[in-house]
């Protein structure tokens, strides 16, 4: 497919190359200015951005259905906190062997199989936790700020109003999948463990599950998992440890 679509673009370069670099010219223009719109995106626009990166996200998934014991548990384990902190969440397991969890802008928070198969009920609750930092700390905001522009600039998305509208499916797919894998700094890492911490607090929950998640985590490496960004998990059990 590959070579088929080189030797299209080859064959049309040679049959028309002026309008091909009018064309191209046009595309990185008007990727530039949306890469530059990503950064002033509205509060509005990069939720509801969010919330079709997370329905598009979900297709390409397999979400378990409510019939489940996954998602009986989760559903269990959240009921309380759809409305935490002035956010509107909402939870979804995705039926996956990884050891994974993620949020997105609008309050979507996603949880792997994987994380349940290996936490005990309020370790994962510790995770989620965690997940929620991120979206009322606004680090997932910032990294779908970034994954935009990326995107912007890959794809030349038109830079006009109603952005979220105009995506196409497979750039949501894109826009969620970036800030899944999205590598938080240490300071967003850590400001969302110290959410987690008081989330737990608050709530009554035991905040030692917070850190035997951390240790079970380590003992898994950085592979495939939400400790894929420094600081180590060993060292962030150790720290939230202190505080106790």
């Amino acid at each position: 497919m590959r070579k088929f679509f080189t030797y299209s673009l080859l064959s049309l370069a040679i049959s028309s190359a002026p309008a091909l670099a009018f064309e191209l010219n046009t595309g990185l223009i008007d990727a530039a200015k949306d890469a530059g719109k990503a950064v002033t995106l509205s509060d509005e626009e990069i939720v509801a951005m969010g919330r079709d990166s997370a329905t598009a996200y979900d297709e390409q998934n397999k979400v378990s259905p409510a019939s489940s014991q996954y998602s009986k548990r989760l559903a269990k384990l959240t009921k309380k906190h759809l409305k935490e902190d002035g956010l509107n969440l909402n939870f979804k397991v995705y039926e996956d062997e990884n050891v994974n969890a993620f949020a997105l802008p609008d309050g979507s928070i996603r949880v792997y199989s994987g994380l349940m198969d290996m936490m005990t009920d309020e370790e994962l609750i510790g995770v989620i936790g965690h997940e929620i930092g991120h979206v009322k700390l606004q680090h997932t905001k910032t990294q779908f700020q970034k994954a935009y522009a990326a995107s912007a600039a890959r794809k030349g998305v038109a830079s006009q109003g109603g952005m979220a509208g105009k995506l196409a499916k497979s750039q949501l797919v894109d826009l969620a999948d970036e800030v899944m894998k999205a590598q938080f700094s240490q300071s967003d890492e850590l400001g969302s463990d110290d959410y987690s911490f008081k989330f737990m607090k608050k709530h009554g929950y035991k905040r030692e599950a917070l850190i035997s998640s951390f240790k079970k985590l380590a003992s898994l490496g950085d592979v495939d998992s939400i400790t894929s960004s420094h600081p180590a998990p060993s060292k962030r059990a150790k720290r939230l440890e202190k505080q106790l």
